[in-house]
């Protein structure tokens, strides 16, 4: 535990970067992607160990979720319609309860579990936007109140998320329109930038994932983050910038929690929820 501390608060190796010159600065936007871009792993994984925590669903719900999720992470195929259905069933789990409680339950969450994950070499390049006069938003798949919640904590300009729905404050267990995913994040920085006047071609986009290729070809300057293995040929093909922060030791961890899924930990029920849990760690929330 001590190293993982300690890695996490190198300062980044790198120095302040030369972004494109323009007249107006604030007319330029640093799209960020969210999920191992940013943060080291998958937010609904760390979001669900913290609800589970505070009992707000049980360990069958969130078994019998994980489950359909890992079936579709190994299912070697991304279809959109199937996409919308996990998020949508995903949205159940609140369903019935406030924004202002889950809004709640998500700032402890962050605080216990995400904070100390964030990458502080992507948040560096971040705040080099930033200290640019840039403007900067996050887009994720995760929930709108969580990209918000994020981008509150980091100084960031705003957020694009999956919305749901709610009526008198409550959460109805339905979505609002599609899930902030692949083509769907270049859509929203089109619209974005229709309404607030900015050109595509002098911003930047930052991904991991190969899902986000529609984002990161809609910007002038795309850049990818702990890559993929198809996003890191693309961006080699295309010489766009590429970074990798994630070292052996990330790797290590993640092998040995993927293989740890298939291993025995005594009983039925921590074998079903580890199984489960590994699940999310590979669901497809970004």
């Amino acid at each position: 535990m001590a190293s993982r501390s300690k890695a996490r608060d190198e300062t980044p190796a790198f120095q302040a970067r030369a972004f494109a010159t323009t007249s107006d600065p604030a007319s330029v936007v640093a799209f960020f992607d969210l999920d191992n871009t940013l943060l080291e792993g998958s937010s609904i994984y760390y979001i669900a160990r913290g609800l589970m925590a505070r009992r707000v669903f049980t360990v069958t719900q969130i078994v019998e979720f994980a489950g359909r999720q890992f079936r579709w992470a190994t299912s070697g195929q991304e279809n959109l319609n199937d996409i919308a259905d996990i998020f949508a069933e995903m949205l159940t789990l609140v369903a019935g309860r406030t924004v202002e409680e889950v809004v709640g339950f998500g700032e402890e969450i962050y605080a216990e579990r995400m904070k100390e994950r964030i990458y502080p070499q992507t948040r560096a390049l971040a705040q080099e936007h930033l200290a640019a006069g840039h403007q900067v938003y996050l887009v994720t798949a995760a929930a709108q109140e969580l990209a918000e919640l994020f981008a509150r904590e980091l100084g960031f300009t705003g957020a694009l998320g999956t919305r749901s729905e709610v009526v008198d404050g409550v959460y109805t267990g339905r979505m609002m329109g599609k899930p902030m995913h692949g083509p769907a994040k270049a859509t929203a920085i089109r619209a974005l930038a229709k309404d607030t006047g900015f050109d595509l071609a002098g911003c930047y986009a930052y991904s991991d994932s190969a899902n986000d290729l529609p984002m990161l070809e809609s910007v002038g300057h795309p850049n990818a983050i702990n890559p993929d293995p198809q996003l890191a040929e693309r961006a080699q093909t295309e010489g766009w910038p590429s970074h990798d922060f994630r070292g052996k030791r990330v790797a290590a961890r993640t092998a040995g929690a993927v293989s740890g899924a298939a291993v025995s930990v005594g009983s039925a029920v921590s074998g079903r929820l580890k199984s489960g849990l590994t699940a999310l760690r590979r669901s497809p929330s970004d």
